[in-house]
């Protein structure tokens, strides 16, 4: 095989061999045997008697290109639709698939430290257990402050309400939402099968909504529960859009809060939110799994340019039916984690047919006047129907109390 590192001769001119490409691409012949086999990077020819690969020069930055995707972890499938785009396209493919590894470090790195922060609780718990050899851990767990915050109170309870509205400009509503003793839930649906796919997703979680007849589950069994019924929604999307003519298309976020009697447990996927009211104060506790938000996060775009970024709506993880060639670049796990719970919050989910349409500051104002959760949501849909209404809206709204 030592004729594959010669150059071709006068005769062809224009090709190398794959022993000079090696050298002019700074792979090895074994990478490029590799690539070829697995259609990321053909040979510009091969020699139907003996079977060498010859390659033109201006295919080395192509070569490198696969080398490098390789380097941050991309499948072999993504990079093959990757070095087939042009130049600015492959670029939007390259940021979405950074900013979805991005997204799920982080979700895995908030799981790490709530169980560091869990375990240490259950230590100091068991050190004040006579005869316990357990050691006293850091503090600041979410077990140990959502204890300390109940301290002196009752059981709690959540009172909820639920609305969806189509919006003043579309026909059909692809938004669903569900408000109940156990479950709080918003999906946005998109795509020829969204709207059965945000009904499916939801209806998913209504299961272990009711909870089981031992009583509250631990946070680790919360946790597995969680995780099992994410898995569940992610598979009733992708048989509610089966039939559709193009299934990788169509889906839908989601935005779920599971309700224990003790430990509220939040499970998200996309650009729909949640955000808690506590003391007066609105936090948004969910991170939008969009193009846009990790331009945001990294710098290059402002918020106020992303309102009108034209590819806002392109979404990094969501629930969806075959991932082939969808528009969103689907990582199809949720984020899951348990949210700490004090008497007098109010939590709001929504669809960004209202976050993308009503500032936060009225969004706040609705929310804190509200006299309870069937105002906010009439206020708050309100509100996007006299912003134009240019899309569906689902919200649902929930305050934690001390049960009588």
């Amino acid at each position: 095989m030592e004729r594959e590192g010669r150059a071709v001769g006068a005769a062809s001119g224009e090709l190398v061999t794959i022993g000079e490409f090696a050298r002019l691409s700074r792979l090895s012949a074994k990478a490029l045997r590799r690539y070829d086999e697995l259609g990321l990077l053909r040979p510009a020819l091969v020699d139907p008697v003996n079977g060498y690969r010859y390659y033109d020069p201006a295919q080395a930055e192509e070569a490198r290109l696969v080398a490098w995707l390789r380097r941050i972890g991309m499948p072999l499938s993504r990079i093959g639709r990757v070095v087939a785009l042009d130049a600015g396209a492959a670029a939007v493919e390259i940021r979405a698939y950074w900013a979805r590894v991005e997204a799920e470090t982080a979700a895995r790195r908030d799981l790490a430290m709530y169980l560091v922060d869990h375990l240490s609780a259950e230590g100091r718990a068991m050190a004040r257990i006579p005869g316990s050899t357990g050691s006293a851990g850091s503090a600041g767990s979410a077990g140990g402050t959502e204890s300390a915050g109940r301290a002196g109170a009752g059981p709690l309870a959540i009172r909820c309400a639920a609305l969806t509205d189509t919006g003043v400009v579309r026909t059909a509503n692809q938004d669903a939402a569900f408000a109940g003793p156990r479950l709080l839930a918003v999906a946005d649906g998109f795509g020829e099968g969204g709207a059965e796919a945000s009904a499916a997703a939801i209806e998913a979680f209504k299961p272990s909504a009711w909870g089981s007849a031992g009583g509250a589950p631990s946070a680790a069994d919360l946790l597995n529960a969680l995780e099992d019924t994410a898995d569940s929604a992610s598979r009733a999307v992708r048989e509610a859009v089966a039939s559709c003519a193009a299934p990788d298309g169509s889906g839908t976020t989601l935005t779920a809060m599971l309700w224990t009697g003790s430990r509220l447990g939040l499970v998200h996927i996309g650009d729909s939110r949640a955000y808690l009211l506590r003391a007066g104060e609105l936090f948004r506790i969910t991170h939008d799994h969009s193009l846009v938000q990790s331009m945001i996060d990294d710098g290059s775009l402002s918020r106020e340019e992303a309102a009108s970024h034209p590819q806002r709506a392109l979404l990094l993880k969501a629930l969806v039916g075959e991932a082939r060639s969808a528009q969103v670049a689907v990582a199809s796990r949720p984020d899951v984690r348990l949210q700490e719970v004090l008497a007098g919050d109010r939590y709001l989910l929504c669809s960004d047919g209202l976050s993308a349409v009503v500032d936060e500051a009225d969004l706040r104002a609705a929310v804190v006047a509200a006299d309870g959760p069937e105002e906010a949501v009439r206020r708050l849909v309100g509100l996007v129907r006299e912003a134009g209404g240019p899309d569906n809206v689902a919200c649902a709204v929930a305050d934690v109390v001390v049960e009588e």
